[in-house]
Order: structure tokens, then C-alpha cells, then sequence
């Protein structure tokens, strides 16, 4: 698709054409949504907003300001990467929504939208232990969006965000300034716990890259835009798992918690390893694939696999 922006600029005037116009474009070039909205009409409303620089939740009297020329331009600029490019559109705003808090995002970090953060606003109850967090782990973090809001939940604990990605690292630093955590949260390259010896966490939290080998080949093209680097895992998407399993007795506090994503990969870890005694999750607020295994159990039938 190729948007004419000098005709429609000249047609179209306030914000609700330009919401209306995107809808149209969404459904006639039938884009996927999946990255911070799930239907055309939110996404449609969230990209001219976000074009503008108004929040998300603006009132809906705005919707019959007229656009200035610039404001134009904006709007049509972001609607041509999402329909042409199909850049999902965290990216082209530059920020995405997670647990009610915003962070920053690119290319260089996968979009946040993981099931982990109705654990994580529960507090991981009632699994996890009462008293005292002293030091949370994020492995894998990316954005560094999980981490961050356990730093939220677990006021006075010490967080390390840990990923292998350099890339990614700066952006989840760029976030760790602007939440203003930068006395308790800590990014450090490494893969996966080369990097920490020494150290013991009363709770370990991943999302690792999970997708297999089938469904990455099968991925809509909004996904090519994320790193790869976050995404795929071998034939079965469990690469990484297995070693996160037979590393975390050694990084676990006696009595921590391990906490892992694995999405649609939870079939081929269950058939992998029968005797491992998973805790799956079931989530209130959707999403699948998230298990959770006591210091004990991973002591007990993970550190040999």
C-alpha cells in the first residue's frame, strides 16, 4: 500500500477522520494485532494519539480537533510504517504499556506484553513465600519491563536485569532512568548466569526466548521486526530452558522461587521431562505456558538434565 498523504491531508481534517481512515486501512490490508492492542479500533485510536503525543486516554471530546498541517503529516507518516512496513506499533511510538507502566522500546528489545505481570501484581501468591525480598532476578530481560515492576512490588529488594544483548541492555537502562530505580536496579550483561557467580536470588523471573523452530517459521510479519535473538529456541523452543533449569539451584536461595514463560512451548517441556512436577499457572487474565518451581524441586529434579 502506498498512502497518497498529500490528498488524504486534504480531505481529511480532525482526529476522528484520521482514526477512521487508519480503522479502514487495518481491516483492508488485514494486519495482525498482537503487540499492545488485539482489534483495529484501539490500535487505530492509540497510533493517531500517540502521533499527536496525547495519551491514550484522552477525552473523547478531542476527537473533533482539527489537525494542523505538521499534525497531518504525523499521523500519516506512522499509519504508512504500519501498513507498509507493518512495524508493530510500539515501535513506531517509540513506547509500550506493561503492568499500567510505560517503557521504553525498539527494535533492539521484544514488545512487552508477557503474562508473567498478573503474577508479579499478586506478588506471586501464594506460591511464593511471605516475608522479606532482598534480590530479584530477570533473566532474559529485554526491555527490562518484568524486572522492573517486581522492583515495584518488592519495594526494598535489589534487582538485576540480565540479558545477553548489549543492544538490549541500553534500552532496558534507558528504563531503569526513567522510573527512577537506578539505587536498586542493576542491568548486567551476561549469558544467562555466566555473570553472577556469588550471587543467590530469593526469586528468579524469566521469559526466555521460547518459540520453536515451526511456529517461528510461521509467525505473522509484525514478529520479523522483533530480534530474533528473543524469539526462537531450537526445533522444540527449549534451548534456553533446559539450561535456565539445570543452572537455578545454584543462583536460588533456599527458599526461592523459579518463575518461567514458555508459552506454547509447555507441551514439548512436559513431554521432555515427565518427572519435573511443574506448577503451571492458570491466568485470569489470559495467556498460557508460565510454570513455577520451588528451590527444592529444582534442586531435586532439574540440576541433572
Amino acid at each position: 500500500m502506498t498512502i497518497n498523504q498529500a490528498q488524504i491531508a486534504t480531505e481529511l481534517h480532525t482526529i476522528r477522520d484520521y482514526i477512521r481512515y487508519s480503522m479502514s486501512c487495518f481491516y483492508e490490508y488485514d494486519l495482525y494485532f498482537g503487540h499492545g492492542t488485539d482489534n483495529p479500533w484501539d490500535e487505530a485510536v492509540q497510533l493517531v494519539l500517540g502521533a499527536l503525543h496525547l495519551p491514550w486516554n484522552s477525552d473523547g471530546q478531542i476527537l473533533d480537533a482539527r489537525l494542523t498541517t505538521a499534525e497531518k503529516t504525523k499521523v500519516l507518516d506512522f499509519l504508512s510504517q504500519r501498513v507498509e512496513q507493518r512495524r508493530p506499533l510500539p515501535y513506531i511510538i517509540g513506547e509500550a504499556w506493561y503492568a499500567g507502566m510505560p517503557f521504553n522500546v525498539d527494535e533492539r528489545v521484544l514488545i512487552p506484553r508477557s503474562p508473567i505481570q498478573e503474577l508479579i501484581e499478586q506478588h506471586f501468591a501464594p506460591w511464593f513465600r511471605e516475608g522479606p525480598v532482598e534480590r530479584v532476578l530477570d533473566l532474559c530481560t529485554g526491555s527490562g519491563c518484568i524486572g522492573i515492576v517486581c522492583a515495584y512490588a518488592f519495594e526494598e529488594a535489589e534487582v538485576d536485569l540480565v540479558d545477553i544483548s548489549a543492544d538490549a541492555l541500553e534500552v532496558a537502562r534507558t528504563n531503569i532512568t526513567r522510573h527512577e530505580l537506578d539505587e536498586r536496579v542493576e542491568a548486567i550483561e551476561s549469558d544467562l548466569f555466566t555473570s553472577l557467580k556469588g550471587r543467590r536470588y530469593d526469586l528468579i523471573v524469566s521469559n526466555p526466548p521460547y518459540v520453536d523452530a515451526g511456529d517461528l517459521a510461521s509467525m505473522p510479519d509484525e514478529y520479523q521486526h522483533e530480534p530474533d535473538l528473543a524469539l526462537g529456541s531450537g526445533d522444540d523452543g527449549l534451548d534456553i530452558t533446559r539450561q535456565i533449569l539445570r543452572q537455578a539451584s545454584e543462583y536460588l536461595a533456599d527458599d526461592g522461587l523459579l518463575v518461567v514463560e514458555v508459552g506454547n512451548s509447555e507441551v514439548h517441556l512436559q513431554q521432555a521431562f515427565p518427572e519435573v512436577p511443574f506448577t503451571w499457572v492458570e491466568l485470569e487474565q489470559g495467556g498460557n505456558g508460565v510454570f513455577l518451581l520451588t528451590a527444592d524441586e529444582v534442586k531435586q529434579y532439574c540440576s541433572q538434565l
